[in-house]
């Protein structure tokens, strides 16, 4: 299943998970609603319900839901786990990354428009910005001293792939 069409619906103990999940641009939605809400709407939107409650990945598998139980103990663990299951790119590409916050998908603006939007040492030392298309969201992203961050823990997960396919 290619990126655009895989959706996925992550319970209220994988937040972190379903941010990454958006920022590699994949349609993931969060959720703290019980379990058999959450089960109600992943069967709804034909999402794929990533947990690691197990009598909730019990629960989704009985009635026909595809569910994974996410066993990895980090990010990077996690993300793994993923990529070798549903065959994900590891990789942020931030034409095609979602607002890590609501899920909607991000647009690059003119860096005049986030001018007065965003601190002004931001502002001058970056040029590319992007904004969520969400207008109850509107966070401006850019690529900033976290992105190191987000790159050493995508390097780990892929590693963490690698190692996998060799049997390590």
């Amino acid at each position: 299943m290619e990126r655009k069409r895989m959706k996925f619906l992550v319970d209220g103990m994988l937040g972190k998970l379903a941010k990454w999940l958006r920022l590699m641009g994949y349609d993931a939605k969060y959720s703290i609603f019980p379990d058999k809400t959450l089960i109600i709407e992943a069967a709804k939107e034909n999402r794929i319900l990533l947990t690691s409650d197990i009598a909730l990945y019990r629960e989704a598998v009985a009635r026909g839901i595809e569910a994974y139980l996410v066993k990895g103990k980090n990010e990077a663990e996690r993300i793994a786990e993923l990529a070798e299951k549903f065959n994900l790119k590891i990789e942020v590409n931030v034409e095609s990354s979602r607002c890590p916050l609501c899920g909607s998908l991000l647009r690059k603006v003119e860096k005049m428009l986030v001018k007065g939007k965003v601190p002004n040492q931001t502002f001058n030392f970056y040029n590319d910005f992007w904004v969520c298309i969400n207008q109850n969201c509107r966070k401006i992203y850019w690529q900033g001293s976290h992105w190191k961050k987000i790159n050493e823990v995508l390097l780990q997960a892929k590693k963490l792939t690698v190692n996998a396919k060799k049997g390590k």
